[in-house]
């Protein structure tokens, strides 16, 4: 509840100043690290209030994919940018305190049950459509959320695609490898539950 809290303030008090600053509410809204933050918020809450169970354990998974990558992505390719209006704090929660901590919440605290292989095609989903979506706004609006999205910045899109390959295959391992260890975890905690 408490890191749910967080998140929500730290986007609270950033959507603040970004309207008070007159910038686009739709582009504060298109950056992957505000939206994973408020899934990552809502699949704690749902843990608090729904108990355990399927549903809860897809949402924490597909959390955990998403928040493990902007951690990973901020550290390589975006730790040492100029942030502009970000708060520092806001920044510090966001980028560290959430990804470490959603993780940490998947390793401590495993699924009740096994997650099908197939789940990683679900993990995908989200990362594809943010990707089309910025792609097809960024043509049209000349605005992107990130400077390795903007062709402008990368040499044109063979650029993008270079990163988004680099990104995507990020997205697959980091799926694949929090599922196999949920999975592990899962599987060793029911051993020690029938003993």
């Amino acid at each position: 509840m408490i890191l749910a809290l967080v998140a929500l303030v730290a986007i609270g008090q950033q959507l603040m100043l970004h309207i008070g600053a007159s910038y686009s509410v739709l582009n504060f809204f298109s950056y992957f690290t505000n939206l994973s933050n408020l899934f990552a918020a809502f699949a704690l809450l749902l843990s608090v209030f729904s108990g355990r169970g399927e549903s809860r354990d897809l949402a924490r998974y597909v959390s955990a994919v998403n928040m493990i990558v902007v951690g990973l992505v901020f550290a390589v390719l975006l730790r040492d940018i100029d942030l502009g209006a970000l708060l520092p704090w806001v920044n510090f929660a966001l980028h560290y305190v959430m990804p470490v901590a959603i993780v940490l919440d998947w390793l401590v605290n495993p699924p009740a049950s096994r997650l099908s292989s197939k789940n990683v095609l679900l993990a995908m989903a989200f990362p594809f459509a943010y990707l089309t979506y910025v792609i097809l706004r960024g043509a049209d609006t000349g605005w992107y959320p990130y400077p390795f999205l903007n062709p402008a910045n990368v040499g044109g899109y063979g650029g993008v695609a270079t990163y988004a390959i680099g990104i995507a295959a990020t997205f697959v391992l980091a799926a694949w490898a929090l599922l196999a260890v949920g999975n592990r975890l899962t599987g060793s905690r029911s051993r020690h539950a029938s003993v």
